[in-house]
């Protein structure tokens, strides 16, 4: 940092099980990752390039050497898994993987229907060749699952080898953990929290509002996703209580006084 300050929060240091900020490119240029990684590299760490985004971005190998460079992983987004496995091609998503040395993958079911046995065994075969991200919940905001069916694949895809389980918000966070105007679930939530570890659920949360509701409830070291480029700074600031919305939320009142 670039100065001392009293009654900051300690973050968790790289590499991290908690306090994660995983950015989402949906089709960044190369020098935008450049300035990306000089601005915000230090508090992101790791980046999805959204849905299947990396089909038809150009450059892509360059893009994952300059992510590579700065000790940034990368992963394709759940939806190209999908685009995979609907077309029968799973060992070829495999082969995909291999061929750009990806270390992380993501596992989906939000735009197909699948059975959650198969969706588990996709996750118990990709995690002998990666770490794995399995995302939970539908992109359908129509599609409401109810909190024992969430605790249910969440821990089911654990067992299964999953690193860490996704909450689904999509890009808007309007679906899944939200309702369509953004509100979080709280209940949703809360349950979820009786039965899976706090540490082990990445909680997509892409507007302001949302980010600051799960600070407050779960303090700095939160797992947070779907976090734009440039948005990953300004969410430091508020995991740090050094922005309006947490302002006195880590403040220790026996050293601190008003003007």
């Amino acid at each position: 940092m670039n100065y001392t300050l009293k009654n900051v929060p300690q973050r968790e240091p790289k590499p991290r099980e908690r306090g994660f900020t995983m950015a989402m490119d949906k089709g960044l240029s190369i020098r935008e990752v450049e300035d990306f990684i000089e601005v915000a590299g230090e508090y992101v760490d790791i980046v999805k390039l959204g849905w299947a985004t990396s089909y038809v971005v150009p450059n892509l190998q360059k893009k994952l050497d300059v992510f590579k460079a700065a000790g940034i992983p990368v992963y394709f987004g759940g939806t190209l898994f999908e685009a995979f496995v609907i077309r029968n091609q799973f060992d070829d998503y495999r082969r995909v993987l291999d061929k750009y040395n990806m270390t992380f993958a993501e596992v989906s079911d939000g735009s197909l229907e699948m059975d959650h046995d198969k969706k588990c065994e996709y996750i118990r075969t990709l995690a002998e060749q990666v770490t794995v991200l399995s995302e939970v919940g539908s992109k359908d905001d129509a599609k409401i699952i109810p909190p024992y069916m969430w605790i249910n694949l969440m821990q089911k895809e654990l067992d299964a080898g999953a690193w860490k389980v996704i909450g689904e918000a999509r890009e808007g966070g309007n679906v899944g953990l939200f309702r369509s105007t953004g509100e979080v679930r709280s209940g949703l939530v809360e349950e979820i929290l009786t039965k899976v570890p706090f540490e082990k659920i990445l909680w997509e949360a892409p507007q302001k509002a949302q980010q600051v509701w799960f600070i407050k409830l779960l303090g700095t070291n939160v797992n947070l996703g779907n976090i734009a480029p440039s948005e990953v700074v300004p969410l430091e600031t508020i995991r740090l209580g050094l922005r309006g919305d947490t302002f006195s939320q880590f403040l220790d009142s026996d050293t601190t006084s008003l003007i």
